[in-house]
């Protein structure tokens, strides 16, 4: 299950380094078009907010599932490990909440949207949205996940504030 986990990171960590490059060339190519040829692509601009859209969203999935969040635990570390435990579980069934209304929200936006399409590209819009639907269920199954460790005592001491364990770069 864990590897499973790491193997759906690591390919979103791929997607975003290739939508990031892909999003550089466009805006990059496009300036250097306008400016140098007094030309450009037509699409260039609605496909790198798109883009923008889907590396902030997927991004947004990678950080919480790293623990590298900002987040302000200066109350919390001084509690003791229960006080700890108790907010944790506390923090996580409550975004776990929220994630699982805007992944139901998000779904029936993007069965909406699938019939409208993006002024220039004419991508449909459902397509774009789902990055939000993506990222919604994603961070859902982190925070059940996590929330699972905690009631079955598998989550340590030392993981009960975020970006301290397993995940954080520091």
């Amino acid at each position: 299950m864990q590897s499973l986990a790491r193997l759906g990171i690591r390919l979103l960590e791929g997607l975003l380094v290739g939508l990031l490059g892909l999003m550089v060339v466009l805006v990059f190519g496009n300036v250097v078009l306008r400016y140098g040829f007094n030309s450009g692509l037509v699409f260039s601009e609605e496909v790198s907010r798109f883009i923008f859209m889907w590396l902030t969203l997927l991004g947004a999935l990678v950080a919480l599932h790293d623990g590298a969040h900002l987040g302000m635990s200066s109350l919390v570390e001084r509690l003791p490990p229960r006080g700890r435990r108790v907010c944790r579980f506390t923090s996580d069934a409550l975004m776990l909440g929220c994630c699982a209304l805007l992944a139901h929200g998000t779904w029936k936006q993007v069965s909406l949207a699938m019939t409208d399409r993006s002024p220039v590209t004419g991508i449909p819009m459902g397509i774009v949205f789902s990055a939000l639907l993506l990222c919604a269920v994603g961070m859902t199954l982190v925070l059940a996940h996590s929330l699972w460790r905690q009631l079955t005592g598998r989550m340590s001491d030392e993981e009960l504030l975020r970006g301290t364990a397993a995940g954080s770069t520091e």
